[in-house]
């Protein structure tokens, strides 16, 4: 994971941990430091290189690294030049791939991920559900229907953000790749290559300056097979029920959650309010079995002490 030095003067003059520290005495790979003059100094030079140029860099810097994506154009551009990037190569490990399946995709995003698995035979594709539910009807039992309707913080988390942070657990993700762009709009548009968000997860976009133009002759050009809504007049696809087609002259994200002030799903936010809830809870939850351990702990003393005093 990456970490935010808040102090210019530290010792890690390089901005990065010593490889000879005591992280990396054990085996495991040294946490990766970076000074905020460091990480401004970063993104400013990497904002003047070519996307594969900044896949390439990313690629030798940051270990346990991840593509994560709906295949969205950008997300697609991505992975495409990332094949090309392992062609260059080939003996490299190649990135792998997290997609959150929501359970309400489109049909024609799950028909676009079989398809992209027979062009890119190579990608290692991780899906990850929401947790105990494998189908649409599984997850209504378990948390009611239009809980996106309902409850929308609580289906961000349930639905998305707690399936991402199991992902990065269970394959000990440091950094990602993601697909926005400063051209979606919104708070996105001032967006750097490089952030590290809360946690220190390092997040890396890699197509930041590029606009929805850029992105879709890259796809023409090269042939990537792309969803085919792209066809019906959407520009940004996420699940069913919050996507609509985009009108002429509006942002391309326009249609996400129409009529609403949301713009993000809660991956690239800050933590939800449902989210922070949880987190309490379970900060809650241990302190009182901190506190109920301390209990027994005094009983036992106090009953150790009465056996002395007997004696």
């Amino acid at each position: 994971m990456g970490h935010q030095d808040e102090s210019v003067g530290s010792t890690l003059e390089s901005g990065y941990a010593s490889g000879t520290s005591s992280s990396s005495s054990s085996g495991e790979l040294p946490t990766l430091h970076l000074t905020k003059p460091h990480l401004k100094f970063l993104n400013s030079t990497l904002n003047d290189l070519a996307p594969i140029d900044i896949l390439r860099w990313s690629k030798i810097t940051f270990p346990n690294l991840y593509q994560t994506t709906a295949f969205g154009l950008t997300g697609l551009v991505t992975l495409d030049l990332l094949s090309k990037l392992q062609k260059e190569t080939p003996s490299a490990a190649p990135i792998d791939v997290i997609f959150l399946d929501t359970l309400y995709h489109f049909q024609e995003t799950l028909d676009l991920v079989e398809k992209i698995k027979a062009r890119y035979s190579n990608i290692n594709l991780h899906v990850y559900k929401p947790e105990g539910v494998n189908t649409t009807a599984e997850f209504e039992v378990k948390h009611g229907a239009e809980l996106w309707k309902h409850n929308p913080d609580n289906y961000d988390y349930t639905a998305k953000v707690e399936p991402a942070q199991r992902a990065y657990a269970d394959l000990s993700v440091a950094a990602i790749f993601t697909g926005r762009r400063r051209s979606q709009g919104a708070k996105r548009e001032s967006l750097d290559i490089i952030e590290i968000v809360e946690g220190g997860l390092i997040k890396i976009n890699p197509l930041a300056s590029w606009s929805f133009a850029q992105v879709q002759e890259y796809i023409k050009e090269n042939n990537v097979p792309y969803n085919e809504l792209l066809n019906r007049g959407y520009k940004s696809v996420g699940d069913w029920h919050s996507t609509e087609p985009v009108k002429e002259g509006e942002d391309e994200r326009a249609g996400r959650w129409k009529g609403t002030a949301k713009t993000e799903c809660g991956i690239h936010n800050k933590r939800s309010k449902y989210a922070q809830f949880l987190y309490e809870a379970e900060q809650k939850r241990q302190q009182q079995e901190l506190v109920a351990m301390l209990e027994q702990v005094e009983i036992k003393q106090e009953h150790f002490e009465d056996i002395v005093v007997t004696a």
